[in-house]
């Protein structure tokens, strides 16, 4: 993978969902805070204790390792018991209480097609019955609402993205692997990035602008739950994990992916007062397409196969048949990259897009329309 290749601040990658999970966890013991040796039996290195034992820490060490451990403590305390279970009769993931009308946020490839989910919530054991809001797999977001809103159901607060910094300590909470009120700790280790979600395996595939990158640990599970700051407001929700094709497409760590504060509100707000997004603020072509190869049997653009009628394509004369190799000065060699370059941009706005007919090149200035 050749980063110096790809867009400024947009990232291609191969992506996993890592929500919907069907998985037993056996807890036999003996592994606590052990790794297997070279010889498969089990150590615990004490070098860190006999270290301690021979140099204690300063008292003004002690003193912030014991603050911020209490930051911990309190921000853990304010968001956990807003951070819910979500049970989807295939698997499980997470979801965040939204409102005090009991409507949670979560990601739309935890809630697949199903219409219908068991919640747990924290200060309830007992699942709770919850139904469909609406569904826009194109941010790769849902609202679900519960039937019945129990006592001391707390909503999440929210943060401001463009706040959000590299180096900031987040806390994602959820329920990876099923293990629900878990919670680890890592930093924004980038903003702004645009990454690509798998269709298959029942992602969405999904292109989603600004996430923000998070070296916090997110396993499958972790889907529709919370990455925090330590002033306890959601910053974003956990989706994405990265994949590492050179160790057989397993989770690349500490390399996850959340969709920013902002886009949850913009459209949790709409679902929940419109039953639907009725604006999506993401730019679009207006057109169906498909990857083509060249003559060297590799991706080289992709191919209009309708126009939509009245679209932003088809008022720039773009027409079927047309195959779309750049947008501005951004090569264009499959759909992902297509919806990648987009990505960033606002309907309205207007873009360089040169494409080839009959065998000639060809430049048009197109006004991007609505996804």
């Amino acid at each position: 993978m050749n980063a110096s290749l790809r867009p400024p601040r947009t990232v291609r990658i191969r992506a996993v969902r890592i929500c919907a999970v069907a998985l037993v966890v056996a807890l036999a013991g003996g592994c606590r805070g052990a790794a297997p040796g070279a010889d498969g039996a089990l150590s615990v290195s004490t070098t860190s204790a006999a270290s301690a034992t021979s140099s204690p820490r300063p008292a003004a060490t002690r003193g912030s390792a014991n603050s911020l451990q209490s930051d911990y403590e309190t921000v853990i305390k304010n968001v956990l018991p807003s951070v819910v279970q979500i049970d989807t009769g295939n698997g499980l993931g997470s979801g965040i209480v939204y409102d005090d009308r009991g409507h949670i946020v979560t990601n739309a490839h935890v809630v697949g097609k199903q219409r219908t989910f068991a919640v747990t919530v924290a200060n309830n054991e007992q699942q709770l019955a919850a139904r469909l809001v609406s569904s826009f797999p194109e941010q790769d977001l849902a609202v679900v609402k519960l039937d019945k809103i129990p006592r001391g159901l707390k909503a999440a607060a929210f943060g401001d993205t463009s706040q959000v910094a590299v180096g900031q300590i987040v806390l994602a909470m959820g329920s990876p692997l099923g293990l629900s009120g878990s919670v680890t700790q890592g930093i924004v280790s980038a903003v702004g990035r645009t990454v690509s979600e798998a269709a298959s395996g029942g992602g969405t595939g999904a292109t989603i602008a600004n996430m923000v990158q998070t070296s916090a640990a997110i396993n499958p599970g972790n889907s529709g739950g919370a990455l925090v700051n330590l002033d306890s407001q959601v910053i974003g929700i956990p989706t994405l994990a990265a994949t590492d094709p050179q160790l057989g497409n397993s989770a690349a760590p500490g390399i996850g992916f959340a969709i920013p504060a902002s886009m949850v509100r913009t459209v949790a707000d709409q679902i929940i007062k419109n039953g639907k997004v009725t604006d999506s603020g993401r730019a679009a072509l207006g057109i169906t397409g498909r990857t083509v190869l060249g003559a060297d049997f590799q991706p080289a653009g992709v191919a209009v196969v309708t126009a939509t009628k009245g679209g932003a394509a088809e008022k720039a004369g773009i027409r079927a048949g047309d195959i779309i190799v750049k947008i501005g000065d951004t090569r264009i060699t499959t759909i992902t990259s297509l919806a990648e370059a987009l990505a960033p941009d606002k309907p309205g706005q207007k873009a360089r897009v040169t494409y080839v007919r009959a065998g000639g090149t060809k430049t048009a200035e197109v006004t991007l329309g609505e996804m």
